[in-house]
């Protein structure tokens, strides 16, 4: 009986494994993108920044509305430069969302913008609690107004019986009723649309800080000196 011989492998066979094994291991080079922030199932900030957008141009649309019933109304009373500091921080998260996400360590352009960003919000949240503030005054004192037209303008008092009561004129203003009703309108959307500015800052601010502070890349390097991993903790 002839002895038996095992089948011999194919020539190159454990090279052939081996080297898929090393195209397993191998690993991508170039800069390690960042994980994606979203937000309601979009990439941070961009729904943020189209709020604030939309807002910005709502206030503003809403101040201008207002200067147009008198020329005599203050600009605290017409808070357009809420609106247009607002479109201004919109800007500047859309500027955010465009650019590549990499770690924080490694691209000192996307953490400025990051912190410019955060600063903005910030300053965009204190300056919508301040209009509201004004707005809130501005209204209660117009709800209490007594007012009556003499020629071309718009006289009115908050207690007509009181000879020496303190006088608010309105120039340019025919009707009063434009002040009496009209304007407290505007004055009540005003507070509506800023304390919706102010809550979409908080929330943009917050998610930034969130992002920054609770996960964050500790800068540990894992693997070869040529490929950087980074870990988060």
């Amino acid at each position: 009986m002839g002895s038996g011989t095992s089948p011999k492998g194919s020539p190159g066979g454990g090279n052939a494994t081996l080297g898929n094994e090393k195209k397993g291991k191998a690993k991508p080079e170039g800069p390690l993108l960042e994980d994606v922030q979203t937000c309601c199932g979009c990439r941070f900030p961009l729904l943020v920044a189209l709020f604030q957008l939309l807002l910005g141009i709502a206030v503003a649309g809403v101040a201008f509305l207002m200067v147009a019933i008198s020329p005599s109304l203050l600009a605290r009373e017409t808070p357009h430069w809420a609106g247009i500091i607002m479109c201004v921080v919109s800007l500047v998260g859309f500027i955010l969302f465009c650019i590549t996400r990499v770690p924080d360590e490694r691209a000192s352009t996307q953490f400025i913008i990051k912190l410019l960003y955060f600063f903005l919000c910030t300053m965009g949240l204190v300056i919508s609690v301040l209009v509201i503030a004004f707005q809130c005054y501005h209204y209660a004192l117009t709800s209490s107004y007594s007012c009556k037209e003499t020629e071309e303008d718009c006289r009115c008092t908050l207690d007509p019986e009181d000879p020496i009561a303190r006088t608010f004129t309105y120039r340019g203003v025919t009707d009063c009723s434009a002040i009496d009703s009209t304007l407290p309108m505007y004055y009540l959307l005003q507070m509506l649309l800023n304390l919706a500015q102010a809550i979409v800052c908080l929330l943009g601010a917050f998610l930034i800080w969130k992002h920054r502070y609770q996960v964050f890349f500790a800068g540990l390097q894992m693997g070869s000196p040529s490929v950087q991993n980074w870990q988060k903790v």
